[in-house]
């Protein structure tokens, strides 16, 4: 499964979250979509998937926190218990032995982060 993972404000637009996508998947066949529980059915975020016809995985936050992302944040380690969500979300989504072939890419207007993952089963 190659999931692309998200980390985006609740300000975020279809805009932000497409133009992070793309810089983070090129290259890449992404087979779903992942995001933190309570933000998987964010509007913009639920046009994404549906545009993509990707299917969302909703990450727990244990699952967050478990994951172990390249790239570390202290804003989104202290908001969110991972040094960035897009990737902790990928890897975790991605399943059992998961790896990051795309660390995190921030949309210009600096409301999403996605990066991509490659892996197990969930």
């Amino acid at each position: 499964m190659i999931v692309a993972g998200f980390g985006f404000s609740t300000t975020a637009t279809g805009q932000s979250l497409h133009e992070a996508y793309l810089a983070a998947s090129e290259g890449q066949a992404v087979t779903a979509l992942a995001t933190v529980e309570d933000k998987a059915t964010h509007p913009a975020f639920a046009d994404l998937a549906a545009r993509l016809q990707l299917p969302v995985h909703p990450v727990s936050q244990a699952a967050l926190e478990a994951a172990n992302p390249l790239t570390h944040s202290a804003r989104s380690l202290t908001e969110r218990g991972a040094g960035s969500v897009a990737e902790a979300a990928a890897l975790a989504a991605a399943g059992e032995g998961a790896r990051l072939v795309s660390t995190r890419h921030i949309s210009t207007d600096r409301r999403a982060t996605c990066a991509v993952a490659i892996g197990g089963q969930t």
